[in-house]
């Protein structure tokens, strides 16, 4: 095979973090050939703080967007798909963070992040210190303590998230983009383009983009559980297995089938059935 993942770990964070790091996903791979994969848009931000072989990062919108030869990273909240490219052997943890998390764990509004991949060399001495470290440990429990205790220290340092962002971010969030732009301001007490422009400027994205993201990670982690599930002949047995896709969508809250697949091919960069008979991305399902 042309790419391997050869290792991944997955590390739950101390209890405390919780509110704000999902999870950790230690990894190592090794590719005898470029191995190119796409990676959808995921109102979420990626950190990667890797060793050994770079990667590329780039926007097929615009290529200013990447970042090229690098290692360790921070990218999005993405609102289309992106892809990664490398070649020998690599390692590192990757962390996903919801944008309130990462708004005070980098001390920068989103906006200046969003569909960007950034080097951690340009977000601080404190990113590339602790990659350092965490390829200099012997084994992935010693380094997602070590995650812990940083990721803990910084948020101990920073400032909070205005309550009321706060609290709009997580109505949408726990809605899966079901609350309204209006419904949201009005929690705020801001008018709806003032809310508008403060949250996208915070987090990133405008949050009718944000809802739209949400839903649609709901139905790609959908569909990636019902592949695994899917019964003996394969992915692309799954329609007859199932409903279908307009039950799916049905159940994601799109309009109809048309629907559910325009949102894919944009943030996925394929349709729900192509992304079925097998998926290149490494973005959580």
């Amino acid at each position: 095979m042309d790419g391997v993942l050869t290792e991944a770990v997955v590390g739950l964070p101390d209890p405390r973090l919780r509110p704000y790091v999902d999870r950790y996903l230690g990894y190592r791979e090794y590719a005898a050939r470029p191995l190119v994969r796409r990676e959808v848009a995921g109102a979420f931000v990626v950190l990667i703080l890797g060793w050994g072989a770079p990667l590329d990062v780039t926007d097929p919108r615009a290529a200013g967007r990447g970042a090229y030869g690098v290692n360790a990273f921070v990218a999005g909240p993405f609102d289309g798909y992106c892809a990664t490219r490398t070649v020998g052997a690599g390692a590192g943890v990757q962390v996903l963070l919801t944008p309130p998390a990462a708004r005070r764990l980098l001390g920068l509004p989103l906006g200046e992040l969003a569909n960007r991949a950034v080097p951690v060399d340009r977000l601080g001495r404190w990113l590339e210190r602790l990659r350092d470290e965490l390829a200099g440990l012997a084994d992935w429990p010693g380094r997602f303590a070590r995650l812990d205790a940083a990721l803990a220290g910084r948020l101990a340092l920073a400032g909070p998230v205005d309550r009321r962002l706060l609290r709009a971010w997580r109505l949408l969030d726990g809605s899966g983009g079901g609350v309204g732009v209006a419904a949201l301001a009005d929690e705020t007490g801001w008018s709806r383009r003032h809310f508008a422009v403060v949250f996208r400027r915070e987090f990133g994205l405008l949050p009718k983009t944000v809802a739209r993201l949400l839903r649609f990670q709901r139905a790609y982690a959908t569909l990636g559980r019902e592949l695994i599930t899917a019964p003996a002949g394969g992915a692309g047995q799954l329609g007859a297995a199932r409903a279908g896709w307009a039950e799916l969508a049905a159940r994601c809250g799109y309009y109809d089938q048309s629907h559910l697949i325009r949102e894919f091919r944009e943030f996925a960069g394929a349709t729900p059935a192509a992304m079925a008979q097998g998926s290149h991305s490494s973005n959580p399902r």
